[in-house]
């Protein structure tokens, strides 16, 4: 099944690494004919950035309203496309989380900054919220490395697409909408599973038990596997391959991503409990802390 974007939210805080996010939601808007809509939330208290302090708290807000308005449309005003603003006031994770879910989105696009000091705290926490509690996929653009002003030239055709799997549901979520994308974008696509010793220690025991070399059939059967889930009609708009990949998950997607000059990693986040956050949903968190690239998060809240 084709993954729909019919409506996509791309939040900015007007720094310019947060604004870096609003190429990739006109690319994506464009090539999946959707609605555009273009969301900063004000946090209490609005003060500085919005102009000077002011005692009466509804002329603040005004004054905030306004401000983010004239700022929303100076943003756009260079792109040729449609769009719509969103305002909110409120604590920032909750107010998206509001409006997601207001508008139908189907997709949340955001940018984090820098990978040190408290600028990564305090985003870093907010896009770890939104990712395990939003009712569709977000797609984090990182804060690159290199200045604000190299950023521009950033392309963000996703001409090459990661998408981890380890044969869940949640995986299978994210390979279809990796499959979208890359239909949409012509691109080449690298399906992953990574062997990690603890997940198969059985079979490592086994092995080490009965002396038998049966290493090349687990891999060829894992390959065979990951051959079967990309369907047959994908062959004719995108160039898949299967990868197997040992140790760390995180680390060797990350690393593959870097060395195979990957545009976009897509993967699935499971389950809503303490275990599966703290075991399942942190592969997806490092890589998104790690990766030089977008990484889009897939929950299997998605269907719901």
């Amino acid at each position: 099944m084709r993954a729909q974007l019919k409506n996509i939210i791309c939040t900015t805080d007007f720094s310019e690494l947060s604004n870096q996010a609003i190429p990739f939601g006109i690319a994506l808007a464009r090539e999946f004919g959707s609605k555009l809509y273009i969301c900063h939330v004000i946090g209490p208290p609005a003060t500085a950035l919005y102009g000077e302090i002011l005692i009466d708290p509804a002329e603040q807000r005004k004054e905030a309203l306004e401000f983010v308005q004239e700022q929303l449309g100076k943003i756009m005003s260079p792109h040729a496309v449609e769009w719509e603003p969103l305002i909110a006031v409120g604590h920032i994770a909750d107010e998206i989380k509001g409006l997601v879910e207001e508008r139908a989105a189907d997709l949340v696009i955001t940018a984090t900054h820098g990978r040190s000091g408290i600028k990564r705290l305090i985003l870093g926490s907010v896009s770890a919220r939104l990712i395990r509690t939003l009712p569709c996929p977000i797609l984090v653009i990182p804060g690159p490395d290199q200045p604000a002003a190299a950023i521009k030239t950033r392309d963000f055709k996703f001409n090459r697409i990661l998408v981890g799997c380890d044969f869940s549901a949640v995986s299978s979520l994210a390979l279809q909408y990796g499959l979208s994308i890359a239909q949409e974008f012509q691109s080449e696509l690298h399906l992953i599973h990574v062997i990690e010793p603890p997940v198969y220690r059985n079979f490592y025991r086994l092995k080490t038990e009965t002396n038998n070399d049966f290493e090349p059939d687990l891999k060829d059967y894992l390959n065979e596997k990951l051959n079967k889930l990309i369907p047959e009609e994908a062959r004719n708009w995108c160039r898949p391959q299967t990868i197997l990949l040992e140790g760390k998950a995180d680390e060797q997607l990350v690393d593959y991503a870097e060395s195979n000059q990957i545009d976009l990693i897509v993967l699935g986040v499971r389950g809503q409990n303490l275990v599966e956050k703290l075991i399942v949903g942190s592969t997806t968190e490092r890589v998104i802390g790690r990766a030089a690239c977008p990484v889009l998060s897939v929950c299997e809240r998605v269907q719901e």
